[in-house]
């Protein structure tokens, strides 16, 4: 499961650097779970083939987060701006009733970030 989740987070970020032929490929057999046999049955290819040209996609897309590293930057921003959710939660408890109101909006806004992501 891991897997796919990093090939979707990957192509979410790269995607639109692949051929449109790749992308479509890539669609099917990732995020609509084809077989490579479906997908070589639409291409009219071999099943090796519809297998190297997925892998080739992969290679392709984890080259672009070698280079840019904007999927690893995502997740570290949403790490770090859920911890500081728990940090304003924690915070909360030890202020004023009169002071809670502002950090509970600071709470609030912190979360529609995270969701935003």
């Amino acid at each position: 499961m891991e897997r796919i989740v990093r090939q979707t987070m990957l192509y979410d970020f790269y995607g639109e650097l692949l051929t449109e032929h790749q992308r479509k490929a890539y669609e099917a057999v990732v995020m609509e779970d084809l077989s490579y046999a479906e997908l070589a049955r639409l291409e009219n290819i071999s099943r090796q083939g519809a297998y190297d040209m997925i892998r080739r996609c992969d290679k392709q897309l984890e080259e672009y987060e070698g280079k840019l590293g904007l999927v690893e930057k995502f997740l570290r921003i949403r790490e770090e701006l859920r911890q500081m959710g728990e940090r304003l939660e924690e915070l909360k408890e030890s202020l004023p009733p009169e002071e809670r109101k502002l950090l509970e909006q600071i709470r609030e806004q912190n979360q529609r970030i995270i969701n935003d992501l």
